[in-house]
Order: structure tokens, then C-alpha cells, then sequence
């Protein structure tokens, strides 16, 4: 790299282009004021579809007045496999926050999510075609946005610490939506656990539709993974206005080697909040794990897309007592958390 500009100086470049300086593991931000408290709803439960619902309404006050200046609702599910169920979101959890829409909210809902896979096909093999059949009256479809195809355009970090630009669902990013994430609990084989905001942020990067010539754009995150959590919080960073809501389905989780090759944990939990980082601080809880591990939460925390201080979180419904569980981590968290540690690879420094 030329004109005497260390890796690590580019890196804190880079990242500012998306608004966020970064250096190493701890990122500062100023905030004018302090953020307002963050609130989160925690429901201790076994019936999946109903927690969903009853953890919604314990929010609902903060839920209602921004749901009413939208257009539609926008329900992005977590369908990174299209063979292994428990690593996907339930349909029930669908359901469930169907339910809690109905007495209070009429207009349009769309189902929408941009798998790895083939989006249609998980549609298919886990019981979404039945959904909008369990809400008579109602308007619900099911999209798939690789085959819609509508982007928005963002800069992240490649392997070399380059910037190079991904595509992000533009229904995900639309004003006019009030957008609810719905995901599972489970651990993760890069990045320690997956929740709420990366199901969101690996969840907007578009791939080919079915049949046509085949790319990715959520390859281009998994690349070193240091570069995986700054990825994360750029594209967290962007896409934060625009959401609604978010519900964790931890009635039964996953440890071990997530997000696909885990195994069940039932932890009998359901989260929900307005804040998608007070959530998995409250869900990184749940499952046991140091919350200093998750580099993009803290990321986030730092730098005001949430609030990731469990001080600074007030819980409605169960305690964190009631669903916690020491989750199993995978078999490389060793690897995983060298993100906190310097970089290895860079030369002797300058002047």
C-alpha cells in the first residue's frame, strides 16, 4: 500500500466512510446526549407462537407509534439453511407475531428474506406457504428479494482491507416499512453467536436469483474475522433507521457448531425490543456467553447503533435468571476471538 499508509491507517479510514473510526477492538464514538434507556421484553414460555405474541405486547407502546406512520410491515425470518430446521426461524414465530398485528394493525405484511439458498425452496420445505392461510382476512405474501432483485449499494472491507461494495435489499431499507426481524438463538462458527443484527445484516446482501448466473454478495463478509465484525457494524450502521423490531426465538436454541451443524438447547426464552442490540445483549445473556466476545455488539454499543450496556436495559416480563443456560460455543471459538488481540500481520511501525 503506497504513500506511506499502514494497513491498520486504512482500516480506520475505511471504516469512516460509513460514518463509524474504528481501531482495533474498541471503537469511540461522541454522543451529544446520553441515549434514552433501552427496553426489552423477555417471556419465559414453551408455547412458541403465544410467548411470541405476549412478548410483543409487552412492548407495544414503544411498537404502535411508529407502526402507524407506515405503509406495510416487513417480517425478515432467518432462512440461512434450507435443509436443517432448527437452524431457521420457526413458522410459529411468524405466526406469532401475526397474531399480535391483528387487533392492532390491518395493513399489508410481507414475509421477505434473501437465503443463501434458494429462498423459495426454504419457503417451501418449512411450512411458510401456510402462513397467510393461518390469518384469513389478511393481506401476507411471501417475497424473495435475490429473485426481486431491488438494491441499495454500501462499501465494506474485503481480505486485503479494500473497500468493495455489496448489494443490500432495498426492501429492507424502505421508509415506508416497519421492518421486524424474526430469528433463532444460536451460536455461530466465526463470530460467537447470531441474533438479532446479524441476522439482519447477513440476511440483506443479495445473491442471484434461481436460474440466473450465480454470485453472492454475502460471500464478500466471510472473509478474516476481524473484517467479519466490522462488516457487520458498517452494514448494522446503515440499515438501523429503518428497523422496526425484532423477536429471538430461544424457546428452543442452538449450541455447538452453529448455525447450521448445532444441536438443540432448550431454553424456553423469547425476546423482544425496539432496540436490536439491547436484545442480544439480553440474548448473548440467555445463552451464557461473555458479552465482550460478540466484537460487532460491542461494535454496535460503542458507536450508538444500540444499546449494548445491560445497565442501561430495563427488562419487562421474566428475569434473565429464569431462561439462562450455558450454551456450548463452537469448536473454533479460540479462533474466533482473535479479533480482540492485534493484528498479527502488519509491518514494524512507521516513523
Amino acid at each position: 500500500m503506497g504513500s506511506g499508509v499502514s494497513r491498520r491507517g486504512f482500516l480506520w479510514r475505511a471504516a469512516g466512510v460509513a460514518g463509524a473510526s474504528l481501531a482495533g477492538p474498541r471503537v469511540f464514538a461522541e454522543r451529544a446526549s446520553p441515549a434514552p434507556r433501552s427496553t426489552v421484553a423477555l417471556i419465559h414460555g414453551d408455547e412458541r407462537r403465544r410467548s411470541v405474541a405476549e412478548a410483543l405486547a409487552l412492548i407495544e407502546d414503544q411498537i404502535l407509534p411508529v407502526l402507524r406512520t407506515k405503509s406495510y410491515v416487513v417480517v425478515k425470518p432467518n432462512l440461512v439453511s434450507t435443509t436443517q430446521p432448527l437452524a431457521v426461524t420457526h413458522p410459529d414465530a411468524i405466526n406469532g407475531i401475526l397474531d399480535f398485528l391483528a387487533p392492532r394493525w390491518k395493513g399489508p405484511v410481507v414475509i421477505a428474506e434473501s437465503s443463501a439458498g434458494n429462498t423459495l425452496n426454504a419457503y417451501e420445505q418449512f411450512g411458510y406457504a401456510k402462513i397467510p392461510l393461518e390469518h384469513p382476512g389478511r393481506e401476507v405474501k411471501l417475497v424473495d428479494l435475490n429473485t426481486e432483485g431491488r438494491y441499495e449499494e454500501i462499501q465494506i472491507l474485503d481480505d486485503d482491507i479494500h473497500l468493495q461494495p455489496v448489494r443490500l435489499a432495498a426492501r429492507l431499507l424502505d421508509p415506508d416499512a416497519f421492518v421486524i426481524n424474526a430469528t433463532a438463538m444460536k451460536t455461530h462458527n466465526a463470530v460467537v453467536a447470531t441474533l438479532s443484527v446479524k441476522n439482519m445484516a447477513l440476511g440483506a446482501p443479495l445473491r442471484s436469483a434461481p436460474g440466473a448466473e450465480r454470485w453472492s454478495d454475502k460471500r464478500r463478509y466471510h472473509v478474516g474475522i476481524r473484517q467479519m465484525h466490522y462488516n457487520i457494524l458498517l452494514t448494522a450502521r446503515r440499515m438501523k433507521p429503518f428497523w422496526g423490531a425484532t423477536v429471538i426465538d430461544g424457546v428452543e436454541g442452538m449450541e455447538g457448531n452453529g448455525p447450521n451443524m448445532g444441536l438443540p438447547v432448550p431454553s424456553h426464552a423469547v425476546i423482544a425490543s425496539t432496540d436490536l442490540v439491547a436484545a442480544d445483549r439480553v440474548g448473548v445473556e440467555a445463552m451464557g456467553i461473555d458479552p465482550s466476545w460478540v466484537g460487532y455488539l460491542t461494535y454496535c454499543g460503542q458507536t450508538g447503533v444500540g444499546e449494548y450496556d445491560l445497565g442501561r436495559i430495563d427488562i419487562r416480563g421474566a428475569k434473565i435468571a429464569d431462561v439462562q443456560r450455558k450454551y456450548q460455543l463452537h469448536r473454533d471459538i479460540e479462533r474466533m476471538l482473535e479479533w480482540m488481540g492485534p493484528m498479527r500481520d502488519l509491518p514494524p511501525r512507521l516513523g
